[in-house]
């Protein structure tokens, strides 16, 4: 059985809103999360959050933790198929998330949270910001004429997305002006998967 090191608002949420949608068994293995004054600071069999430990299989990276997931579990579901028309598409978002979306919230997060000094750093805020906005810009104009980030429907790519997206959300990175990201985020905290992954 799989087994999940989880603190809430981490990106563990992205991992277990997946299993929660497949309805794959899993042991949540909860943890206090560290403010990390260091690397690898974390009470977890690797020092990161979140941890999957499968079998003989114990891995980070909540993106990597999801494909491997989808590949052994998901038997077809929340992702296209592989060499289907929608895969680049769906491969594009999966890390859009994370490599693109979520490194200038992280700045945010990491000024105003944990170090506590975003009011003596304000260029690198708004600068971060604006990174954040525009990344998210991308998310409006695609969710302009569909409910969800591919057109077939929801899918993993949406669980990663939507944690970048609650995150900055929570620190005001989105406004008014993102009127059909709202719409997606509300529709995405409707689903039951996410809100037993948030208790």
């Amino acid at each position: 059985m799989i087994t999940l090191w989880f603190a809430p608002r981490t990106r563990a949420v992205r991992v277990r809103w997946v299993l929660e949608e497949l309805g794959v068994p899993y042991e949540l293995r909860r943890v206090t999360f560290n403010v990390p004054a260091r690397v690898f600071a974390q009470d977890t069999p690797l020092g990161k959050l979140p941890v999957l430990e499968d079998g003989d299989t114990t891995m980070l990276e909540s993106g990597a933790m999801i494909e491997y997931v989808l590949e052994r579990y998901g038997d077809g579901r929340l992702a296209p198929q592989i060499g289907s028309p929608e895969r680049a598409e769906f491969l594009q978002w999966m890390h859009y998330a994370e490599g693109t979306a979520f490194p200038p919230v992280a700045v945010i997060v990491w000024h105003r949270l944990y170090q506590g000094d975003a009011d003596a750093v304000p260029t690198v805020i708004a600068s971060a910001r604006e990174r954040a906005r525009a990344a998210f810009a991308l998310v409006e104009r695609t969710l302009a004429d569909r409910e969800y980030l591919l057109a077939s429907g929801f899918s993993a790519a949406d669980c990663m997305m939507g944690f970048s997206l609650m995150a900055a959300r929570l620190l005001g990175v989105l406004g008014d002006d993102f009127p059909n990201v709202a719409r997606y985020l509300a529709q995405l905290e409707a689903r039951a998967a996410l809100q037993r992954s948030l208790e």
